[in-house]
């Protein structure tokens, strides 16, 4: 698949995407790179880290978040993005599920489109990945942000993630989208059960080679999330998100070796590292 001016080969090795959060209220590192001058020494830091693709959002889409609107969305990752395109010599994608915002990004220079909404929110989106030709990520949810972690349900959680995202692949070919620019993911910690017994995400990661059955490269983001506080907890209280890498770097592991295409990770760095091994033992590359 081309991103951008870059062709990434599945298979080959585990690729990493760079999460730029150019927001107030993100979980783990909100107000942090509002400004976008820091947004854009981040974006570098972390290409010469070795990520191969960098994320920008700016709408927070943690557990119970607000909406934001477009041009408030647009006002915060704009200036960044008109910059670190110039820039990078790697692709940057687009984390919205907002048609206008995804427009004016991929104008801006932008490469992909990551919808978490798997184009559901927006009608228009379709048409903007459509026209544009850009890749596009479809991501599982059960709800909004907003409502995603009130009560969620599963009979067989993997199962309902296979069935949703073979659904929405389905609608994405049928609307005109390129069969060969789907990438999907299963959306760790976005309405998933954790705490009290229950892991839907680990379950997650223990079945994820269910996925390949879509015949689509596989994203997984379980950066600093919720499920790693809970289970890496001291049995009193959940790890704050500060010390949660260690619980990370297990599910980066743990993903690629279960056929994650995509790991989409805050801490660079420590994932690149990880992954030199895990791919050195799991698809003999020396990277």
């Amino acid at each position: 698949m081309r991103i951008g001016k870059k062709v990434f080969r599945w298979g080959e090795k585990t690729y990493i995407m760079g999460i730029l959060n150019v927001t107030p209220d993100s979980f783990s590192d909100g107000g942090k790179y509002l400004d976008p001058e820091r947004a854009v020494e981040r974006a570098l830091e972390m290409q010469a880290q070795g990520a191969d693709i960098i994320d920008v959002g700016g709408e927070s889409t943690r557990p119970g978040s607000e909406r934001v609107s477009a041009d408030e969305e647009l006002k915060r990752v704009k200036p960044v993005l008109e910059e670190i395109c110039d820039k990078l010599s790697i692709p940057v994608s687009i984390d919205t599920y907002k048609s206008e915002v995804a427009e004016a990004a991929i104008k801006a220079g932008a490469a992909m489109v990551n919808d978490i909404s798997a184009l559901r929110f927006d009608s228009r989106m379709v048409r903007v990945v459509r026209e544009y030709d850009v890749p596009v990520v479809l991501m599982h949810m059960k709800g909004t942000p907003k409502d995603m972690q009130k009560n969620p349900h599963y009979d067989d959680v993997m199962h309902e993630i296979v069935s949703f995202l073979h659904e929405r692949k389905k609608f994405a070919v049928n609307s005109g989208i390129d069969e060969e620019k789907i990438i999907i993911d299963p959306g760790i910690g976005f309405g998933k059960r954790t705490g009290e017994g229950i892991e839907d995400n680990c379950e997650i990661i223990r079945r994820l080679r269910e996925l390949k059955v879509l015949d689509s490269p596989i994203l997984v983001g379980p950066s600093r999330k919720t499920f790693i506080g809970n289970v890496c907890s001291d049995g009193r209280n959940p790890l704050p998100v500060n010390q949660r890498l260690e619980g990370t770097l297990a599910a980066v592991a743990l993903s690629a070796v279960n056929g994650a295409d995509i790991v989409r990770v805050h801490d660079v760095m420590e994932t690149k590292r990880c992954l030199k091994l895990v791919d050195s033992i799991i698809r003999k590359t020396q990277i």
